[in-house]
């Protein structure tokens, strides 16, 4: 479909490229009817900026964040004629500060953050998908001695617990800030795509708690198309949880979380056909026309009608048109 909902620029995101234009010129030629601006919150310390913001702090990045939301806007009347852009960010939740510290940033520039897409990058405070290495300095910061010991027999006790926090982070995030947009919402077994949460029961039990409170305010999960280029067979979410999601009548939307130009609408086709293989019959995407009952910062859901297969973007939108 012609919809993205999360997106990045290297003008504003130091591990993805190209300018913030050159994104929304690729969108229009692509031929999308909506696309979402969304980039990064701010970091507050030191520890937590990433090796490619080496050299850089903070306040930086904070009046980064500023110059994107001037220049997201900028564009969004440029080319209005051409798209329809959405203004948002990703969130961040490394510790507590960080959710005081959004909660600042979404009243000072209430307004102009349309929306927000809800994501965990952490766990214990340690990144989970910037590389494998952190990923398990993660895993292995829950001891031997914090796990149930009923399972430590099975080797599962440790990934459980690891599970649980995630799960418990992103509630959190869903009970404090409702965000219209649910991201990568399986982005924790990134480097373990075969693993099946129902094998941990408490992790399970979270992960269907979280989802049924972001279904009761409305809001969307994204179907992301970044995992199929991090060598899953599937989009975020996999199957699991995507199953589960349908079973409880949960909305899907879709999301390219490009990284630069280049990346724009990456694996769509693969996409539909992961979709159409899961029998989701409903899309949605977000709207400033008024339809339905509009999120607190006040886009609209609004369903793509008739079958969302047949829309005529598809015809474009070819595997040998990927990058």
């Amino acid at each position: 479909m012609p919809f993205s909902h999360h997106s990045h620029s290297g003008q504003f995101c130091r591990h993805a490229s190209g300018t913030l234009e050159e994104v929304v010129l690729e969108a229009i030629r692509r031929g999308f009817e909506v696309y979402g601006l969304t980039e990064h919150v701010p970091r507050y310390r030191l520890d937590d900026l990433y090796p490619e913001e080496a050299g850089l702090s903070p306040d930086f990045l904070m009046q980064q964040f500023t110059d994107f939301l001037n220049e997201a806007h900028r564009l969004k009347s440029v080319y209005a004629s051409q798209i329809t852009l959405l203004v948002g960010l990703e969130t961040e939740f490394i510790t507590d500060d960080d959710l005081e510290n959004l909660n600042a940033l979404l009243n000072q520039h209430s307004g102009r953050i349309e929306y927000v897409v809800g994501s965990i990058h952490h766990v214990n405070g340690i990144p989970i998908d910037l590389d494998h290495a952190s990923f398990e300095r993660a895993l292995h910061s829950f001891t031997i001695t914090d796990v149930v010991a009923e399972m430590n027999t099975t080797g599962k006790g440790r990934m459980d617990k690891f599970l649980a926090a995630y799960f418990d982070a992103h509630y959190q995030l869903l009970q404090r800030f409702r965000p219209e947009i649910i991201a990568h919402l399986d982005l924790c077994r990134l480097y373990n795509p075969e693993l099946r949460f129902s094998e941990f029961p408490n992790a399970w039990n979270k992960l269907t708690r979280n989802v049924k409170f972001a279904i009761d305010y409305g809001a969307f999960f994204e179907v992301n198309a970044a995992a199929l280029r991090k060598s899953w067979r599937t989009s975020y979410p996999g199957e699991d949880v995507a199953a589960l999601i349908l079973d409880l009548g949960g909305r899907f939307a879709l999301s390219d979380d490009s990284h630069g130009p280049h990346r724009v609408g990456e694996n769509y086709p693969q996409m539909r056909d992961y979709l159409r293989r899961l029998g989701i019959q409903e899309l949605w995407y977000l709207t400033r026309t008024p339809a339905g009952t509009p999120f607190e910062r006040g886009l609209s859901p609004t369903r793509v009608p008739g079958n969302w297969w047949e829309h005529e973007f598809w015809k474009r939108c070819t595997p040998s048109d990927q990058a």
